[in-house]
C-alpha cells in the first residue's frame, strides 16, 4: 500500500509542491504533473509539481488517498497519505475520465 509524503514551502496557494521521492510511483507522479529533479545542493533526487498543494490533495483523493497526518515544521507543511491496495486501477480510470 502506497505512501505519499507531501510538502510545500513558504507560498501555499502557488506552489511548487514536492509530491514524493525517486521512487514515488512514475503513474502517480504523472497525474501530479510532478517531475524527477535533483535541487542543487541536495543528493537525491524528488518529485516537483509547480501545481500548489491543494489541486496535488485534490487529485490524490480522487485516487483513493487519505491525509493520515499534517504537520507544519518551520516554513513549510508536510502532509502524510495513505493510498489503497488498488491505486494502479484507480490511476488508469483517471486517466481515462481525465484524458492525462
Amino acid at each position: 500500500m502506497p505512501y505519499l509524503i507531501i510538502s510545500s514551502h513558504s507560498v501555499l496557494e502557488r506552489g511548487p509542491t514536492m509530491c514524493g521521492d525517486a521512487e514515488a510511483p512514475k503513474e502517480i507522479m504523472d497525474i501530479l504533473e510532478a517531475q524527477k529533479m535533483k535541487k542543487l545542493g541536495n543528493t537525491f533526487e524528488e518529485f516537483i509539481s509547480q501545481l500548489p498543494p491543494r489541486i496535488i490533495l485534490n487529485r490524490l483523493e480522487l485516487l483513493g488517498f487519505n491525509v493520515v497526518t499534517q504537520s507544519g515544521p518551520g516554513q513549510t507543511c508536510v502532509w502524510t497519505l495513505k493510498g489503497p491496495q488498488d491505486w494502479m486501477t484507480l490511476v488508469k480510470e483517471y486517466k481515462t475520465k481525465h484524458g492525462k
